[in-house]
C-alpha cells in the first residue's frame, strides 16, 4: 500500500475529528498503535470501530467467547495485526495455549462451548446471516441464547470493519505486539 494513501498520523497531523479518539486510545494503550494512526485518515471509521467494539465488549457473551469470535474473524479475513493483537488479549485473559493455537490456524477448538461460538460465527458469515435451523440450534444447545446469537452479529460487524480496514491500510504489527505475531 502507498504510505501516502494511509499515512501514520500523529495527533498533530490527523484530521481534527480523529484526534479525541486517537488521544483516548493512546491514554488506554500507553502508545498510539499504527493501525489507529492510519485509520485516523477516516475519523468516522475510526470512531465507528471504537464505538462498535466497545458495544461488543459490553455484550452478555463471556470474554473468552468474544475473543473466540474476534480471532475467528481475524484468522478468516487474514488480518495478521488483528491475530497478534487478540493473541495478546487472549494471553492476558489466561487462555490455554492450545486454544490460542487452534484459533490462529482455524482448527477445531479444544473447548466444546467455544467451538460452538467459532462454528456459529463461521456459519453466520457464510450464510450472510441466514443460518439454517440446525446451526442455530447447535449454538443454543451449548448454553447460548438468542440474544447471544444477535451479539455474534454485532461482533462480526465490528471486527469485519477492523480486519478489512487494517488490511486495506497495510497496518503493521507494533513493537508492543511483536511477541504475539
Amino acid at each position: 500500500m502507498s504510505a501516502t494513501a494511509f499515512p501514520d498520523h500523529t495527533l498533530e497531523s490527523a484530521p481534527a475529528a480523529a484526534r479525541p479518539t486517537m488521544a483516548a486510545v493512546t491514554r488506554k494503550q500507553g502508545y498510539l498503535p499504527v493501525a489507529v494512526a492510519r485509520l485516523a485518515t477516516a475519523p468516522e471509521l475510526l470512531d465507528g470501530f471504537m464505538k462498535t467494539s466497545a458495544l461488543f465488549e459490553s455484550t452478555t457473551l463471556a470474554p473468552l467467547a468474544r475473543e473466540t469470535l474476534v480471532m475467528t474473524v481475524a484468522a478468516r479475513n487474514g488480518c495478521h495485526l488483528c491475530v497478534a493483537m487478540h493473541t495478546a488479549k487472549l494471553t492476558a485473559l489466561g487462555a490455554d495455549a492450545a486454544l490460542i493455537a487452534a484459533l490462529r490456524d482455524g482448527s477445531p477448538l479444544p473447548d466444546e462451548r467455544l467451538e460452538a461460538v467459532r462454528q456459529f460465527t463461521l456459519a453466520v458469515i457464510a450464510a450472510s446471516g441466514a443460518v439454517d435451523e440446525s446451526s442455530l440450534q447447535s449454538f443454543l444447545a451449548h448454553g447460548y441464547t438468542s440474544r447471544n446469537a444477535l451479539e455474534v452479529v454485532l461482533g462480526i460487524g465490528a471486527y469485519t470493519m477492523s480486519t478489512l480496514a487494517n488490511r486495506l491500510t497495510d497496518a503493521p504489527i507494533d513493537a508492543q505486539l511483536a511477541q504475539f505475531a
